[in-house]
């Protein structure tokens, strides 16, 4: 194996609102239950965006964004068996939980209130290398090419969550057509249930995409629905949604919330609510999601549609995020060349 270097290249965000720094830093040295990976790529989720804009009261910076990691082991601390080096792996949202608490000790470590987050809390994978917990990296299917990998670690991960969250509904809402929504929908469609796809306003081309990916309709939230939905999956951040999907499921139906922020909810008749209906959230991800989705996602098959970026054009692929100009997920490619 080459011998490490002692720097590598990282994207770093040092406060709200501010763009992302392309610096040399140290290269970091795993823990005694850590491994170093090398990464070959990184999905850009919403959640980074939030990160940039300052809306998660837990991160700490400067940090390294960055948690739909995939790369190779290259280094292990010395209390590490698994995962061996040069094993492919993701790293995922959750990067560590105290392992002892009620919730860890009921499967619940997404609940853990001494939980740790890639990309948030802990240097993520908007770089050549990073560390992570090794009892929270998982093997990734061959199916998948390191680009194609990478979404799977949150927005297919997430978005499992919340597809089973949802119940077992056959008409299932996907509010939000990015990242997640178009793995889900690819697991909906193979559950056999019909999704419903909504956009924002005039965005024919995620409309045409939901279709295409097999959605039996695709409009926006203030058009009609030729029926009531059994369930709905909130990705886009925006409260005001959470009214707008009451109003569309049945009676005992589920709305669910799948993002980690979200504009406040504004106040609606209780007669939304009525009848049964639920408002439940999504928090975080288990260490049972990551390997019953990565199991999953080559029987599907899961197609996932990435634009790629090169590490350096990290706040380019932010803007494009939040301008809404992707289909599907934007992947930092982080082995390739750097200054």
């Amino acid at each position: 194996m080459n011998t490490l270097p002692d720097r590598m290249w990282a994207m770093r965000a040092h406060g709200a609102g501010q763009p992302l720094r392309f610096e040399s830093l140290p290269l970091p040295t795993p823990g005694p239950r850590q491994v170093l990976v090398k990464v070959a790529a990184c999905g850009v989720c919403r959640t980074d965006l939030h990160l940039v804009d300052g809306e998660l009261p837990q991160a700490r910076y400067p940090v390294v964004p960055g948690h739909e990691v995939v790369g190779r082991v290259v280094a292990l601390g010395a209390a590490v068996q698994t995962p061996a080096l040069g094993t492919r792996v993701g790293v995922p949202w959750l990067g560590h939980s105290c392992g002892h608490c009620a919730y860890c000790l009921d499967a619940h470590e997404n609940l853990c209130d001494a939980a740790a987050f890639t990309g948030c809390q802990l240097d993520g994978g908007y770089a050549e290398y990073c560390v992570a917990d090794a009892d929270y990296c998982f093997p990734l299917p061959a199916a998948f090419d390191d680009r194609h990998a990478a979404p799977l670690l949150c927005a297919g991960l997430i978005g499992y969550r919340a597809l089973r969250m949802a119940g077992e509904g056959r008409r299932l809402g996907l509010y939000g057509f990015g990242a997640a929504a178009h793995l889900i929908a690819q697991v909906a469609v193979w559950q056999q249930r019909e999704v419903y796809a909504f956009t924002r306003d005039g965005d024919d081309e995620a409309q045409g995409f939901a279709r295409d990916l097999g959605a039996v309709w695709a409009g926006t939230s203030e058009q009609q629905l030729p029926q009531a939905l059994d369930a709905a999956i909130l990705f886009a951040p925006v409260g005001a949604l959470v009214p707008a999907a009451l109003a569309v499921v049945r009676k005992g139906g589920r709305v669910v919330c799948a993002g980690i922020h979200m504009s406040d909810i504004p106040s609606f008749p209780y007669e939304l609510l009525w009848g049964e209906r639920q408002v439940v959230s999504v928090a975080n991800l288990t260490r049972r999601d990551a390997r019953e989705f990565l199991e999953l996602a080559p029987r599907v098959p899961l197609t996932s549609t990435v634009t790629p970026y090169a590490l350096a054009a990290a706040n380019r692929a932010l803007d494009d995020l939040r301008q809404g100009r992707l289909r599907g997920a934007a992947v930092l490619l982080c082995d390739a060349a750097v200054p």
